[in-house]
């Protein structure tokens, strides 16, 4: 059986073969005889051939024609079958070449800004406390001592001496002495003045995170009532005024913050002052502030003040108190852009209480350089022998006290453009109630006396504005006006001594290395007085023009200096019947010694 099947096997194999060679042999027939054939395609088939051949891509190429068999088929007439062996390949693409080119030349220029702050001082309306602070001594600097002395002589037989004394060391205990003499004789009758006064001051360090502060001083204003218009005779004794304050100021602070967040700085002021007619006024001041520091925006203050006065005079029969007070709690807020102080102040004057509003706002608006401020605020201004006669000189022994209440509605802007230039304007809508005025006597031969009276309310518009440019010590320049508006006020016709608008400027201009130069430029308008027939008028305008110059080191330690005052010699008056001294002229030295 398996012989049998391998011959089986051998013979299909043969035949296969052979049917093979057959069918070959017969197509190279078929071939050879179509060549000798030839046939015309038709118009369709040719068209057809064209379509296709339009259809090709360009960039393949056919290799030529191997094999090409014609035959026309007896089914269908016209129609032609091409057989043909076909191999199509893609042409050679020709190798792109990158050239790198060079890059240009950048000839622009970057701009780059700096956000630097002006460090610029901005100048506050609103009288601040100041905190001394502790000064932190250096090892390697040993503090010095720096003491001077200025004396001066001017015209008006105006000899002038000033002083000020340093003992000690800051880190521990601090002494300081100043001192002060000038005197004017004019060219009017009695018109005289002196003024004096010595201050001794102790600062304690050495007390663990604290400092105290203690001051004795005593100051002498002889002012003669020059201004007489009447026809009697009086004596130099009958027109002197003198004034005289004895103070003694006692304080204890904190330098830091302590472990719990908390500052305080109590301080107890007691004064003394008194005329040269039996006038005497005793007051004590006390002030206790405590601060607690919540975070780094948040902080707690509260304050509580008392104010306490007892007024005696030959004019009245029982002492006058003049008592004030209040407590001071605030809460502020501060970020980058906001500072919020927002707070109320209850008040007893005179134990009547009233409930002032204490809130103030500053937003940055433009990058350190440019803040917005608003506020709404309420304060007493305390009147007093002394204070009404810092105002005035001339003023007679008053008879009774009334404190001045304030609102006030402001709104204003603080900017600092460059390094150099600052500017401050602030709006103010303000209320006063019993605003003290200043009018002279009705009576002829006490005409040169001012007496006081007291407007129930007054209002008034305030603007106040302020320029400033500084270049480190080679040039400083400040300016400043103040213009108020009186719209309202119910007893009086005219808000009497009461400067409506004052304009001042002040320059110093480094000449030469020790050179300087100096300036001073006062104006303001007239203010309002009261004739003796009980109507309205107005002084005159004022405009007083002042030049120095100073020249440091002139010797070894010795600095040369002179003041022309007044250099237009205006004869204006600042209050009804008191014409100025006029042009004056004050020269002398400074020596400066440890």
């Amino acid at each position: 059986m398996n012989c049998m099947n391998k011959l089986i096997k051998i013979s299909l194999i043969f035949f296969i073969t052979f049917c093979c060679i057959s069918v070959n042999a017969q197509k190279k027939r078929r071939v050879s005889k179509s060549k000798k054939q030839i046939v015309k395609p038709s118009k369709k088939a040719r068209s057809s051939a064209k379509k296709s051949a339009s259809k090709q891509p360009v960039n393949v190429e056919s290799q030529p024609i191997e094999k090409l068999v014609l035959s026309k088929d007896t089914t269908t007439p016209n129609v032609v079958t091409i057989t043909s062996a076909f191999k199509p390949f893609l042409r050679s693409a020709a190798k792109i070449n990158f050239t790198a080119s060079s890059p240009e030349l950048d000839t622009n220029r970057f701009q780059l800004s700096y956000n630097i702050p002006a460090q610029n001082l901005f100048f506050s309306y609103q009288p601040v406390p100041i905190k001394p602070l502790a000064l932190t001594a250096d090892s390697s600097f040993e503090w010095q001592n720096h003491q001077y002395v200025k004396v001066g002589f001017g015209n008006f037989t105006t000899p002038y001496f000033e002083t000020g004394l340093a003992f000690g060391k800051p880190s521990q205990t601090l002494f300081n002495i100043n001192g002060k003499f000038v005197r004017s004789k004019g060219r009017l009758p009695f018109q005289k003045f002196t003024n004096a006064g010595l201050k001794v001051g102790a600062i304690i360090s050495s007390i663990t995170n604290h400092e105290l502060t203690a001051s004795l001083s005593y100051s002498l204003a002889n002012q003669n009532k020059y201004g007489v218009k009447s026809n009697i005779v009086f004596t130099q004794d009958e027109l002197k005024q003198n004034f005289n304050t004895i103070e003694a100021v006692i304080g204890l602070g904190t330098k830091t913050d302590n472990s719990y967040g908390i500052s305080y700085h109590p301080q107890l002021k007691a004064s003394l002052f008194f005329d040269n007619r039996e006038g005497k006024e005793t007051s004590i001041l006390i002030k206790a502030p405590i601060s607690k520091t919540i975070s780094n925006s948040l902080k707690v203050n509260i304050g509580i003040d008392a104010d306490i006065t007892s007024y005696s005079s030959p004019l009245i029969t029982n002492k006058i108190n003049n008592n004030i007070f209040s407590v001071v709690p605030t809460v502020g807020y501060s970020n980058k852009d906001l500072k919020l102080n927002i707070g109320v102040i209850p008040t007893w004057n005179n134990q009547v209480f009233t409930m002032l509003p204490n809130i103030t706002a500053q937003y940055n608006l433009s990058s350190d350089k440019l803040f917005a401020t608003a506020g709404l605020l309420g304060y007493y201004q305390k009147n007093t022998y002394k204070s009404l006669s810092a105002i005035n000189p001339f003023i007679d022994q008053p008879t009774t006290f009334l404190n001045t209440r304030i609102s006030e509605i402001y709104g204003g802007i603080k900017a600092g453009f460059g390094k150099h230039f600052t500017f401050n304007a602030q709006l103010s809508f303000l209320k006063y109630i019993n605003q003290s005025l200043f009018v002279n006597d009705a009576v002829d031969a006490k005409s040169q006396n001012f007496n006081i009276l007291y407007e129930p309310t007054l209002k008034a518009v305030k603007l106040a504005a302020e320029v400033g440019y500084t270049v480190n010590e080679k040039f400083y320049f400040l300016a400043s006006t103040k213009f108020t508006q009186f719209t309202s006020q119910d007893s009086f016709p005219k808000a009497y001594g009461i400067l409506p608008l004052e304009v001042s400027g002040t320059v110093k201009y480094k000449i030469l290395k020790d050179v300087f130069l100096k300036g001073d430029l006062f104006f303001w308008d007239g203010a309002y007085y009261r004739v003796q027939t009980i109507q309205s008028d107005k002084t005159s305008a004022a405009f007083d023009l002042n030049l120095g110059v100073e020249c440091k080191e002139a010797l070894n330690r010795l600095n040369l200096y002179i003041d022309f005052n007044n250099l237009f010699n205006n004869q204006y008056q600042r209050w009804n019947q008191y014409n100025v001294f006029g042009f004056n002229i004050v020269g002398g030295i400074v020596y400066l010694f440890h």
